[in-house]
């Protein structure tokens, strides 16, 4: 019967050794989740200076293609006028053939 006694004494105090070793590492993994919440909240100062920067990036880029596209309308109006000027030379040559007129 001491055997038994022994044996199960034993068994309950592993199990109370287990119960602690479980209970210290919940409290740790409890303790570094509560510290890198902490870094993730102070973070967010960081993540928000990020966010005006990439604010700022967009902006300028927005501003810059708006350049181009102003750009590239005046080019292209231009564009425009010159081959509405060439086709009206043409236009006089050819009825100047047409017509027998000389050019000069």
């Amino acid at each position: 019967m001491e055997k038994v006694t022994s044996s199960i004494e034993n068994i309950e105090a592993e199990a109370e050794k287990l119960l602690e070793s479980a209970r210290s590492k919940a409290n740790e993994i409890l303790v570094k989740a509560n510290e890198e919440s902490q870094q993730i909240l102070s973070s967010e100062l960081s993540l928000d200076k990020v966010k005006a920067e990439c604010k700022k990036i967009v902006d300028k880029a927005k501003e810059e293609a708006d350049s181009k596209v102003e750009d590239s309308r005046k080019k292209a109006q231009a564009i425009k006028i010159e081959a509405g000027k060439k086709a009206e030379g043409i236009v006089k040559r050819m009825l100047n053939i047409i017509t027998g007129v000389k050019s000069r």
